[in-house]
Parts: C-alpha cells; structure tokens; sequence
C-alpha cells in the first residue's frame, strides 16, 4: 500500500477512534456468529475476517464485496466482549474505499443482496445504506431492481415446468412472512398470503417511516412477489374474519405466524389517558396513512429508547414540531436503538435525555401541558444483561410538552392463536431457533412474533430458516 494511502486510512481512524479498538480484538468471532447476513450468505460473507483484512490488509477489504455487505443491525456491538462497532468501522472504510475509487465491490454486493433477501430494495434502503458513504442511492437500487428481475424471470420458467405441490398459510405480510411466502412459491408451493391492513407489507408499510422507506419501492418489490405466484389476500384479520382452526379445514398443510408486534405497551403513570398522549406506533401509523396529526410548532415529548422511539422523534421533526425531545431511563450505552439512526436523528435536531423517568403526565383542562420526570442511576444488572436504572430520591423535574408519545415496547398480538401454541413470558411466540416451529404441529412463526422489535434483516432471516423448515416438514409429511 502506498504511503499516500497509509496515510489517508490513518485520517480514517483519526475520524473514527473506536477503529483503533481493532489491534484490541480477540478473534472470537463472536461478530460473524451473532451476524445475519453472515448466515443468509453462507461462508460468503465474514465480519471478522473483514476486521482482520482493514488492520492488516487494507488493500485487500477495499476491494472485498463484504465490506458493503453489513446491514447495520449492530447484533455484533451488542454482543462484542470488546464492545467493538464494525458497522461503523466499515462505514468509515466504505468511505475511504470510495474516495479511492473502489465502486466495483458495491456492485458485486448488490448482486448478493438481490440473491439473498426477497425484498432486496426494500433492505437496500432500510439495512444497507450506500448513499451513507457517497454513493449513489438510486443507482443502486435501479440496478438492484434490474437484477432481481432478471432472477426471477429465470425462476419463473424453472417452476413453470414443476408441478404444484403444498399450500401454506402465512399470517401477516411483513418481511418475514414476505419472505417465507417468496422461498416456498420458488419451491412451487400455493402461498396464500393474510394481512388484516388494507395494503401489504405490515410494519414496513404500517409504522416505517416515509423518510426511510419510500413505498414505491416498497410496492415493486411485493409486485415481484406476486408475479410469482404468491396470493395475498388483504383486508383479512384471522380470528376475525377467518378463523385459526378453518385454515386446516381450507386445506392448508402448514401456516406461519408473521404478524409483527404491532401493540404499543402500556405505561402505568398517572396522565396516560390526556388529550395529547399517544402511542408511538399510532403516531406513525396515522402519519403514514395520512390522517391529521398536527405537531407544527409543537413541545414533543418521546418517552422510550428504541428505535420506533427514534423515528418518532425525528417524524416529528420532519413535520414542523418546535422541538422532540426523546426521554430514555438508562444511559446512552444501554439504549437499545440502532445507535447510527440515533446519530442521524441528533443531527436533524432531535435532543436527548438520558437518565430521566416519567412520573406523571400533567394536564391542564384534559390536555397534556408537561411530563414529571425523576432523575436515575443505574445499579446492578438486571435481567436483561443492562444495568437496572434506580430512582434518585428528591431528584424530580417538569419538562413542559404538548404532545407526548409513548414509545415503552412493542409487543404482539396473538390472541387468534389456539391455546396449543405456546407463548414466552412476554407474550412472543415460543420456537424451536433452529426449526422456528412453535408447540403445534405444523405451525411455525418467526420475525417480531418471535423476537420482540428487531431488524428487517432479522426478520428475513427468521424467514428463511422458517421456509425451509416448512419445507422439510412438508416433504416429511408427503412421505408419511
């Protein structure tokens, strides 16, 4: 490597100081196990090799499709015995890789993300993010589209000359359930598809802000997987209009639960019911669908610290509130929000408040005039791995706010499901991790069901496993 070079790379580190943390790394690889592109691609992508290649052979990772290949779902940080961030550590080097021309490498990753994922414009622009290091967003994404299409018409014609075979059931039309229903329609098995919103998609559509996911890109790629093959039917809500039980009696030989989790959880503070409080995933959802939520000029109080959190103070930003403050009861290090969407909101403006636990909502003539916080420490771990946030007695102060939103957990709702499916104490679905096959026999569920609030690549690998889990099941089934 030229001496220019050494030196250009040294002003990457100097920009980011954490990259220095490598000559630190243990090589446990821990980063490649807990990575979900890493297991979608087979071998064919491996962060810690990745590292390994930046320290050591700079040269080398400019040119490697895998730098472009992490899907900043910061799994990796969160389980790094050196708290290391590869996203960002790449980030820095996609950076560099750019000002040194290297733009091949992308192209070739892009040709992975379209092979691997089943929504590949939808992730390119939720998980991927290449306009983060100077590229070009739309160029990517019309190259994505040109190749998916060119996939798929291969497909097509392969399965045309294959006989149906089984028919499944998927509940809920999110990226996981999207994703089970592409790899099985590519086995030629009858998908039916059930999503209770008028428009499928389910959280991506639902809540995902318009900022992050324009929802043409979104209706292209469902389009391409309706062409082949797969039915969904809108409009429906099981144990509604369709019940759990009938699914079998219509013929179905195996279902899958991907119904997201779409129910804001309570806060049990005084002042919940004011005029002027709602919930985070109704703030978006309203927004989204375009209905009237007028926060011009507005005191925005966002109480929580994931990541429906974050787009709920940087929506509300975006549409005219004065100021959004978010009000999080641990520290910055335990927020469990993708820290680079956190970064983005504080540089729209967004401010942030660590430590800090409501009280009570105040009103005044039923609406919301301020929020009563408490200032906290943080004690022992809990039972989540994060430090338990205390209560710091006599510590209390009032932050003035028009609009608070409550932004505490998500969680699903599976009240359709028969009392043989068995739920976690938390109300998500139990499965086998390696199977993603619930408690009853035939039925398999995965994404936000099964895990709480995650990434839309997650929830894609969830799918995947889950499709070819179902797969086998159906194949088992067919020679019993």
């Amino acid at each position: 490597m030229t001496m220019a070079k050494n030196a250009a790379l040294r002003e990457v580190f100097i920009e980011y100081p954490d990259a220095e943390k490598l000559k630190f790394c243990f090589e446990c690889g821990i980063c490649t196990a807990s990575c979900p592109m890493a297991e979608l691609l087979k071998g064919e992508y491996n962060p810690r090799n990745l590292l390994e290649k930046i320290f050591l052979n700079i040269e080398n990772a400019l040119a490697s499709d895998g730098l472009w290949l992490c899907a900043w779902c910061y799994r990796c940080y969160k389980h790094c015995p050196q708290a290391l961030k590869p996203p960002e550590i790449f980030h820095h080097v996609r950076k560099f890789a750019v000002e040194q021309g290297y733009k091949q490498a992308f192209r070739n990753a892009v040709r992975k993300i379209v092979e691997v994922s089943p929504l590949p414009l939808v992730t390119i622009l939720t998980c991927f993010h290449p306009e983060r290091a100077g590229l070009d967003l739309n160029e990517a994404l019309n190259e994505a589209e040109a190749l998916r299409k060119e996939l798929l018409d291969e497909k097509k014609r392969q399965i045309g000359l294959e006989p149906a075979r089984g028919k499944v059931a998927v509940i809920g039309s999110g990226p996981a359930g999207l994703t089970v229903a592409h790899e099985l329609a590519l086995k030629n098995h009858k998908v039916t598809v059930f999503e209770a919103f008028s428009e499928p998609g389910g959280m991506l559509r639902k809540c995902l802000p318009v900022y992050r996911l324009p929802r043409e890109f979104l209706d292209k790629d469902i389009r391409m997987l309706e062409d082949l093959g797969v039915e969904i039917k809108t409009g429906v809500t099981v144990g509604k209009d369709v019940e759990f039980s009938s699914l079998w009696d219509e013929g179905y030989n195996a279902i899958f639960i991907g119904t997201g989790a779409h129910k804001g959880q309570e806060l049990r503070i005084d002042g919940v019911g004011l005029k002027g409080v709602i919930h985070a995933l109704n703030f978006l959802r309203m927004i989204n669908y375009g209905k009237e939520v007028d926060v011009r000029g507005q005191q925005v109080v966002v109480i929580g610290g994931g990541n429906v959190a974050v787009d709920a103070a940087r929506t509300a930003i975006k549409y005219g509130a004065e100021e959004a403050t978010i009000f999080y009861r641990r520290s910055r290090e335990e927020m469990p929000a993708n820290p680079w969407e956190v970064k983005e909101a504080e540089s729209e403006g967004v401010k942030m408040e660590f430590l800090a636990s409501p009280k009570r909502i105040l009103g005044v003539n039923g609406k919301v005039s301020a929020v009563e916080f408490v200032r906290m420490k943080l004690g022992e771990l809990d039972e989540t791995g994060r430090r338990k946030p205390i209560p710091i007695e006599g510590s209390e102060f009032v932050r003035e706010a028009n609009i608070v939103v409550l932004a505490v957990g998500e969680a699903p709702d599976l009240s359709f499901l028969p009392r043989e499916v068995e739920l976690n104490e938390d109300g998500t679905v139990w499965v086998n991790p390696l199977t993603m096959e619930t408690t009853l026999e035939g039925v398999f569920a995965g994404g936000d069901a099964v895990t709480g609030p995650a990434s839309v690549i997650e929830a894609i690998r969830a799918g995947k496993i889950a499709a070819s889990s179902i797969e086998y099941y159906l194949k088992s089934s067919d020679s019993g």
